[in-house]
């Protein structure tokens, strides 16, 4: 079964909930074009990565979510979650120079999960939601919604899992 990324759940509201990620190591890459091409052309670098394409030749186990995130309609950096067992001295250095590895420090977040297949309409549908959630439950968000995905893109639509995240305040 694939790794996922740890998180403790703080509370349960309506239609969202608010978790508690520990700091961990990710790898990102920043890539141009549409929302859902960007998805695959940014997968490819990263599984390439821990697949041994790096400086140690060291295969890295899969894990989920691929997190993806847009700076703008044609900018989105995709990223994977490393083991929680690996530390930053642990992961070797990049031979591609599009991957980059990132320290993510703890933070709050409220999820909102749904399934389906993954298109920018249902993402800003889903994400809209969440937002609205937040603000009428009073609570701040930081910086710009992202996005999880748990699933293959084989895996039939109304099996998999998908998240809307945002950073809270607090």
């Amino acid at each position: 079964m694939t790794q996922q990324q740890p998180y403790t759940v703080l509370a349960q509201h309506k239609g969202f909930e608010l978790r508690k990620y520990p700091a961990g190591i990710q790898i990102e890459t920043t890539v141009g074009g549409d929302f859902v091409n960007a998805g695959s052309m940014g997968f490819r670098p990263l599984v390439q990565f821990i697949s041994g394409n790096n400086k140690g030749n060291k295969s890295i186990a899969m894990t989920a979510p691929v997190i993806q995130e847009s700076a703008s309609a044609s900018k989105h950096m995709v990223r994977f979650v490393l083991p929680e067992e690996m530390k930053s001295g642990d992961v070797p250095a990049s031979l591609d120079p599009r991957v980059k590895v990132i320290e993510v420090p703890e933070h709050l977040a409220a999820a909102k999960r749904f399934s389906g297949s993954w298109s920018p309409a249902r993402f800003d549908l889903e994400g809209e939601k969440l937002i609205s959630e937040l603000l009428s439950s009073g609570f701040e968000t930081v910086g710009s919604l992202y996005f999880a995905r748990f699933d293959p893109p084989w895996k039939p639509g109304f099996l998999k899992r998908n998240e809307v995240l945002i950073r809270i305040k607090g």
